[in-house]
């Protein structure tokens, strides 16, 4: 019984940090990666290198072509996308 009670505090330490830390970085990582999932052409980016630029074109599962400025092409890979500023509406 000693032993166990030795290990009670321990046991409540990793369950805090398991509700203040991992799952909340959990919900947050799970969020980015549908956020990417939705991306589609004419959706205004940032990077994570803070580049702004337009979706010009979707590519393969993990690169899109972001437009910077008139006729600047980038191509970024997916993953690297920190936020979406503005959607567009899907065509219909």
């Amino acid at each position: 019984m000693d032993a166990f009670a030795q290990f009670i505090p321990l046991i409540l330490i990793f369950a805090i940090m398991y509700f203040l830390l991992i799952r909340p970085q959990q919900r947050k990582m799970k969020q980015h990666q549908e956020m990417v999932k939705a991306l589609r052409r004419g959706d205004q980016v940032i990077t994570q290198g803070g580049l702004i630029g337009k979706v010009s074109k979707v590519k393969d599962d993990d690169e899109i072509e972001v437009e910077l400025a008139q006729g600047v092409v980038v191509r970024v890979v997916r993953n690297t996308v920190a936020q979406v500023v503005s959607k567009t509406e899907p065509a219909k």
